[in-house]
């Protein structure tokens, strides 16, 4: 169905505009749905600690998942969500972690900083950006069938990207290809930071299951998959070099142009059974 034909069925996250349709040589006015994206801004302890551009939905999520996949909490637990406070500005999330992770919360500030800075940074502010993930556990072997009916179900688990045209999408996987969360946001590293937060409030295991995502793999997505704890990660386009390198480092897998009944393994391929018994063969 067309993004017109979703027009009338509101979610949260997209936004009616009035625009002027061209079919051929026909001009219409209408209304089309659009993918809303608005400051977020995260304060730590009453302190600001980063802004992102991000669809305003899931926020609790999306929070979560961010401590958790900047390594500034280690357990969600540690993290709680005192206020969400929407504005003409944007919207301010304010977060408390307990004063024991405080060193954790001043080091990932200061990387944030370096992300958008301009000049040249010093050996340690570099160290710190391209921190390599933490190493993951062993994980479930899948099979390349599950994969595939992950993202084929992946597809259609999308109702904003449906409507708006205009959104990434990150899945969780149990071992059979079933999708059991799905989180959507213009932004692919917030999409993944909304999922994982979604995992982490639902009790799930990251080893039990895989996650797919339909951008594609830099190495923040590595950092963070990883850092979660998930041990394969699925994405519809390609992986860049460090993200490869990340992800050999740290034990995940890592799969990349996942599309149809095909996709490419750059790094540990011995979870997709399918695929190791066959490279044996």
């Amino acid at each position: 169905m067309s993004k017109v034909g979703h027009q009338r069925e509101s979610l949260p996250g997209a936004v009616e505009k009035h625009v002027l349709r061209r079919d051929g040589d026909r001009l219409a006015e209408a209304s089309d749905m659009v993918a809303a994206e608005v400051p977020v801004a995260f304060a730590v302890n009453g302190a600001p600690f980063a802004v992102m551009m991000a669809t305003p939905g899931d926020l609790e999520d999306f929070a979560l998942g961010f401590a958790l996949g900047e390594g500034i909490i280690e357990d969600a637990g540690e993290l709680a969500v005192e206020s969400v406070a929407e504005s003409l500005e944007g919207i301010a999330v304010a977060l408390a972690v307990p004063p024991s992770r405080a060193a954790a919360v001043e080091a990932r500030r200061r990387s944030l900083e370096g992300r958008s800075g301009c000049g040249l940074c010093g050996m340690a502010a570099i160290e710190a950006v391209l921190r390599p993930p933490r190493p993951v556990g062993p994980g479930r072997r899948i099979a390349a069938a599950a994969l595939d009916h992950a993202l084929r179900e992946l597809q259609r688990r999308q109702p904003l990207n449906a409507m708006t045209g205009a959104t990434h999408a990150a899945g969780w996987a149990n071992p059979d290809g079933a999708i059991a969360l799905v989180r959507e946001d213009v932004g692919r590293h917030n999409a993944l930071d909304k999922l994982v937060g979604a995992m982490a409030r639902a009790g799930i295991d990251p080893c039990d299951g895989f996650a797919v995502t339909t951008s594609r793999a830099s190495y923040e997505m590595v950092t963070k998959a990883a850092q979660a704890g998930i041990t394969l990660l699925a994405a519809i386009s390609a992986p860049t070099a460090l993200a490869i390198a990340f992800a050999q480092g740290s034990g995940l897998t890592l799969v990349g142009f996942a599309r149809g009944h095909g996709h490419v393994v750059y790094a540990h391929p011995h979870r997709l059974h399918d695929l190791a018994r066959e490279a044996v063969a």
